[in-house]
């Protein structure tokens, strides 16, 4: 049922993401059209009150705003492409997983083709789309953003960067780098652990206190890097951060040591360049000048 705030909208993409992405749409009212490549991905939308399209032009023709939740760049040019024409004076917010430079070479092929455009980069997982947690990134069109912004926070706290495109990108993948590290750092403790018998679960109930506890570091850590001066009392120096012992134990537990040897890594490259008296925070250097 449509309210006086429904939006005409299309849904390019009913993977895990565009469906729930779409489904959130349809509950709060908003004439929903849906499209997917193969068949039988909108029969639950259809059932709660979305029309499916049967071509992705159908889809496009039907509303002023267009999102597309596809699987990569690639992806988005295939659909979108032999489109350019209907989309003239349409709205695109493309929420598809790319990369900076993407999100940018997909603005100004929008610009171009006369389409406003918003990239957005989800944080969260399908089942966290309109639930507390749930956090979209989003630059591009400053309009665009203010404008559907009440149909944006259905999926989750909406955030926008600015009018440069590849910005919410970025801050996505640089999060996702973040996690990633997280969850491999994990995965070596429970790695560890296992020899001596304990679970991964058993490990799990002791790592995620201490993991989220260290995040309180974070603050401390980018003061320094701000400041630039790594030699701030209150430090852990690097040679106190030597992890050769870890890796050690590593090796004898018969583990793989990849994941800690790469940050053994960037500690040794400041402590051979004279910097092992200053801040653990200094391994940024090594990320930042890849030596």
């Amino acid at each position: 049922m449509t309210t006086n705030d429904s939006v005409q909208v299309s849904v390019l993409g009913l993977g895990a993401m565009g469906n729930v992405l779409a489904a959130a749409l349809v509950e709060a009212g908003h004439a929903t059209t849906v499209w997917n490549r193969s068949a039988g991905k909108a029969d639950n939308l259809v059932a709660q009150g979305a029309q499916a399209a049967a071509t992705a032009g159908d889809a496009v023709r039907a509303s002023r705003l267009v999102i597309a939740c596809l699987l990569d760049h690639a992806s988005v040019h295939e659909v979108l492409d032999p489109l350019a024409d209907e989309l003239v004076g349409r709205t695109l917010i493309n929420v598809t997983t790319t990369s900076p430079e993407q999100s940018r070479e997909m603005a100004a092929w929008a610009a171009d083709a006369g389409v406003a455009y918003l990239d957005g980069g989800i944080m969260a997982v399908p089942a966290m789309i309109g639930q507390p947690g749930a956090s979209i990134l989003y630059s591009g069109s400053a309009a665009v953003f203010d404008q559907y912004k009440p149909l944006l926070d259905l999926w989750g706290t909406s955030t926008y960067f600015g009018k440069d495109a590849g910005l919410a990108s970025l801050y996505d993948l640089a999060l996702l780098a973040g996690m990633y590290v997280m969850f491999a750092g994990f995965m070596h403790g429970a790695a560890m652990v296992a020899p001596a018998g304990i679970t991964a679960g058993e490990f799990a109930a002791m790592a995620a206190p201490w993991q989220t506890a260290m995040t309180g570091a974070f603050q401390g850590f980018a003061a320094v890097i701000d400041g630039g001066d790594y030699t701030v009392e209150g430090q852990q120096s690097l040679e106190f951060s030597n992890l050769s012992d870890l890796l050690a134990a590593s090796s004898d537990q018969g583990i793989s040591t990849e994941v800690v040897a790469m940050v053994q890594r960037l500690i040794q490259r400041q402590i051979d360049a004279g910097h092992g008296e200053e801040g653990f925070a200094r391994i940024f250097e090594s990320i930042k000048q890849p030596g």
